[in-house]
């Protein structure tokens, strides 16, 4: 890029650099592709499985920044960093974003409602949801200007076409084992291997300069139903 002499960058190019230094990313995939994945994983209720979008309408950060972890480039995800952003789930001063432990702590919101015997299945909704996002590449990689310019694109993949082709995403899914003695543990695990399976991804497109094909969008889209899938299945077992 060149700098104008007079140090200072046209207003337009300014503005889009404060952006994406200032605010985390906040796009996910997009509704019909999150639909698919909760239908695909065997979620009764799919349809709640954008209600964590609609959310961000009026809680905006609140909100937001459970979607996204804008990890360092190189960082390698560990149980341990999932497990440490629980307690940020919901605050809107960590702009870093806290997907992964939004996750655990959305299914512990789960859990206490439910103990409290109150409706519980908005908190699975919601996690529903974030499990969708896990998968999005660049939901896992630094909020810069790669990512401002192609995330909207890369949320779009499959869209127009992935509700009426759920058998392509369940083609793609694989069995995941979430121990009934371990559950958080286990969940943590799996957490960090899909967020560092997407991170690799995240920085192929990254180097080669491209957007996800439709194979490797499905293929990603696999791992987030079956994560949910071993997780609904660990509700319903606790349901009987």
């Amino acid at each position: 890029m060149c700098i104008p002499k007079n140090g200072l960058l046209p207003a337009s190019i300014l503005s889009l650099f404060l952006s994406v230094l200032s605010v985390g990313t906040a796009y996910p995939w997009h509704d019909e592709t999150h639909l698919a994945i909760a239908k695909a994983a065997g979620y009764k209720k799919w349809y709640n499985a954008v209600g964590a979008d609609m959310a961000k309408i009026k809680a905006d950060r609140i909100e937001k920044n459970n979607h996204y972890s804008n990890n360092p480039k190189g960082g390698e995800v560990t149980p341990e960093f999932v497990m440490a952003q629980i307690a940020r789930y919901d605050d809107p001063a960590d702009t870093d974003g806290h997907l992964y432990g939004a996750i655990i702590a959305s299914l512990r919101e789960y859990r206490k409602t439910l103990e409290m015997g109150k409706y519980a299945d908005y908190h699975l909704a919601f996690c529903t949801h974030y499990v969708g996002d896990l998968s999005q590449p660049l939901h896992n990689h630094p909020n810069d200007l790669f990512n401002l310019l192609r995330h909207h694109s890369n949320d779009g993949v499959v869209e127009n076409e992935v509700l009426g082709n759920t058998a392509k995403i369940t083609q793609q899914m694989y069995p995941i084992v979430l121990r009934e003695s371990a559950f958080e543990e286990d969940l943590a695990r799996e957490i960090a291997r899909i967020a560092n399976i997407s991170r690799r991804l995240g920085h192929t497109l990254r180097a080669e300069k491209r957007d996800m094909t439709k194979e490797e969008a499905y293929r990603q889209l696999g791992h987030s139903a079956s994560l949910l899938k071993a997780i609904v299945k660990h509700i319903e077992s606790k349901r009987r």
